[in-house]
């Protein structure tokens, strides 16, 4: 018995036990139907996409700088703008008070023109001032230690080059979209066998465009659902060719979530389930996530958040931090 103690000892003396594996964390922020989704790779790399509203007295600063001091964040090293709107860069300055931003990333100029517009852009501007600023287009890449990501769409320009047939391209273009949102800046995240992809608000003709005829993309193993679940996005012919295992709608309780929107993601192929930072409430109990998939279930939230926790093998949770619910999904 005292060999087999002896034994027993040595053995993991010499091979110690493997440390649990680091996780890229996504923390899915509540700016009330804006934006603010903060990544944190295993090095302890980051890139926030957008930044919420401006006012509110700093809300949407304190609540991301809330999130990134969570995940143990002093700077946030990567910030891409997906466009010019307010619910998405409206609060720049407000954050740069809080937490210093070393890249920032966008498409490139403001194609708006108004009083309201120019003001946004020379606020950004003058944000991005304070660190290195780079303007991408499709096919890019962005420096993020840790996990690739990949420019997809930007400045109005989509992802070219071959892909397999997408057999849900039936629905016909809209009425072209002249807005910001057509020329978001969306991406492909890759870490492992896990992929996120965040188009931000494009429009349901340029959605198209990446998506059909030919699928570019593939299968995903999260989805945020494009311009907050609104009906001038979620085209089939993107949605069900992502096949998400998993959807989360960063929409508002009177902005995005629609019913038509909400059910073509519910329908997508190999979908497991939505989870959304607000109960819709136009769209009732019958399109909205259940209870325990909803970070905020209030017209106003309180600051909640979903993250996603992913491992390389593809294996992912997300985590509801209203009501500490976790549900843990086995890669595909």
């Amino acid at each position: 018995m005292k060999f087999l103690s002896t034994l027993l000892l040595l053995s993991l003396t010499a091979f110690p036990l493997a440390a649990a594996e680091k996780t890229l964390d996504i923390y899915f922020i509540d700016v009330e139907g804006g934006q603010a989704t903060l990544i944190v790779t295993p090095d302890k790399q980051s890139l926030l996409v957008d930044t919420g509203w401006p006012g509110f007295e700093d809300r949407d600063a304190d609540r991301i700088v809330k999130a990134a001091k969570k995940a143990g964040l002093k700077k946030i090293d990567n910030l891409v703008i997906t466009h010019y709107h307010r619910d998405h860069v409206g609060g720049i300055s407000q954050l740069l008070q809080k937490m210093p931003v070393v890249n920032f990333i966008d498409h490139g100029p403001n194609r708006e023109t108004d009083r309201a517009a120019e003001q946004l852009m020379a606020a950004y501007t003058k944000a991005a001032a304070t660190g290195q600023r780079k303007s991408v287009k499709p096919g890019d890449m962005i420096a993020l230690k840790g996990a690739e990501v990949k420019v997809v769409s930007a400045d109005g320009e989509v992802l070219s080059g071959a892909g397999a047939k997408n057999p849900h391209c039936s629905e016909a273009k809209k009425e072209a979209d002249p807005t910001e949102n057509a020329r978001s800046l969306g991406f492909l995240l890759t870490f492992g066998k896990f992929k996120f992809v965040d188009l931000g608000d494009l429009t349901w003709n340029k959605e198209l465009e990446l998506a059909c005829p030919a699928d570019r993309l593939g299968a995903v193993s999260v989805y945020l659902t494009t311009h907050h679940g609104a009906d001038t996005s979620g085209a089939k012919g993107m949605v069900h060719s992502l096949r998400p295992q998993v959807a989360i709608m960063n929409n508002g309780s009177k902005k995005g979530g629609s019913p038509a929107a909400w059910q073509t993601v519910k329908a997508s192929p190999g979908l497991e389930d939505i989870w959304q930072l607000h109960y819709a409430i136009a769209g009732g109990k019958e399109n909205n996530a259940p209870d325990a998939f909803l970070a905020d279930v209030d017209e106003f939230g309180t600051g909640n958040y979903l993250k996603v926790s992913a491992s390389k093998d593809g294996s992912f949770s997300v985590f509801n931090s209203r009501n500490k619910f976790t549900k843990t999904y086995r890669a595909r």
